[in-house]
């Protein structure tokens, strides 16, 4: 089990996927602009992990 599958039928629709990688950078940027530095790193890196998986590998040619 991947813990962000591209595969997944919810996946299925583009706008999910950019979401699933979008709102954890728009928190990210909400954290650093607060001056929580921490968090800000913690939600960049999710978002950073979330967009390497669902947006650059994205699902299989076949799961489409």
């Amino acid at each position: 089990m991947k813990l962000l599958d591209p595969n997944d039928p919810f996946f299925r629709p583009a706008w999910r996927r950019w979401a699933t990688a979008g709102v954890p950078g728009l928190w990210a940027c909400v954290e650093a602009w607060s001056g929580s530095k921490t968090w800000a790193l913690v939600f960049a890196a999710i978002a950073v992990f979330a967009y390497w998986q669902l947006i650059l590998k994205g699902p299989d040619d076949e799961a489409k």
